[in-house]
């Protein structure tokens, strides 16, 4: 629940349906109340966050997990946009991210993401880096009001 008593909302910005599926399942075995949101591409994921177009209606995500290669605009050019953007660079990005390159952490970190995580191969894997998202986003951290 977030500081209101409603479900977390998060956007997950991943193209590949086996990650989406496995972020799925590990965010349903959390303790955390949530309403994951998934966009394929980072075109889709700035229109969700401006909540432009078929987004209009969505909520304003509590949290971003965001992958890097993406089709049509890749992670990078996304987290740049959201942290120079002053009605969204207060929302976490946690990069989530096949990429274990010391270039594209440094990079991520340029940009200002909040944190970086290397996704594993394994399901158990899988299941604690998202229970530890869970556990330090959305329950240890406080966040500054919208």
């Amino acid at each position: 629940m977030n500081d209101h008593g409603e479900p977390v909302e998060i956007l997950l910005a991943e193209d590949n349906p086996g990650d989406v599926t496995l972020t799925r399942k590990a965010l349903e075995r959390g303790s955390i109340s949530n309403n994951l949101h998934v966009v394929g591409d980072g075109v889709e994921a700035l229109s969700f966050l401006r909540q432009e177009g078929e987004y209009a209606d969505e909520p304003r995500p509590d949290l971003v997990l965001l992958d890097l290669n993406m089709p049509r605009k890749d992670g990078r050019d996304v987290l740049e946009e959201i942290k120079t953007d002053d009605d969204l660079r207060r929302i976490p990005v946690v990069v989530m991210t096949s990429s274990e390159a010391e270039e594209d952490i440094v990079q991520s970190y340029d940009l200002h993401a909040n944190a970086y995580l290397t996704k594993p191969i394994d399901f158990d894997g899988f299941l604690d880096i998202v229970k530890r998202i869970e556990d330090f986003w959305l329950t240890v951290v406080r966040m500054p009001p919208e």
